[in-house]
């Protein structure tokens, strides 16, 4: 199952990462997972948690670790998009300030037996870019994409 990650910096205050997932599986089987931000803490080792704060809508808390140092991110997040092949959250708080934007957008391409699901992660802030972030996101990723291929196939979908 090929991984495709890719990590560009436009500027110093924003970050997009892209990563590729090309999985022998089907869009039924795939799409509950990636669709409700409430499964992701389930595959995804970034999201240390994911509550429903309402229709569409979720509090998450990021977490990556780097040696004896870790940073945390509580956001609220949106599904603003749920098309059948196309998903986007972005983040929407509720207490009336201004705040760096994220936006999630998934993919999902089905063709014979094997879906492409590409997801793009845009965050506009300073508190996540850097080098060494960015290693730890790629390791997320990764091991997010292993633990999304066993849940998928347990699932018997």
């Amino acid at each position: 199952m090929p991984l495709a990650i890719k990590i560009a910096a436009k500027s110093d205050a924003c970050m997009k990462t892209e990563a590729t997932l090309v999985a022998p599986t089907s869009l039924t089987a795939i799409r509950p997972f990636v669709s409700d931000l409430g499964e992701y803490e389930r595959w995804m080792p970034l999201v240390h948690k994911a509550t429903t704060a309402g229709p569409g809508a979720w509090d998450v808390e990021l977490r990556a670790k780097l040696g004896p140092f870790a940073r945390s991110k509580r956001l609220r997040m949106e599904r603003t998009t749920d098309s059948p092949q196309l998903i986007v959250f972005e983040r929407r708080e509720k207490d009336g300030r201004e705040h760096a934007p994220w936006r999630m957008t998934c993919v999902l391409i089905e063709s014979r037996e094997e879906i492409t699901l590409r997801v793009e992660l845009f965050y506009g802030g300073t508190l996540w870019t850097g080098g060494l972030l960015e290693k730890v996101l790629v390791d997320h990723i990764e091991s997010g994409r292993e633990n999304l291929m066993a849940l998928v196939s347990r699932s018997g979908r």
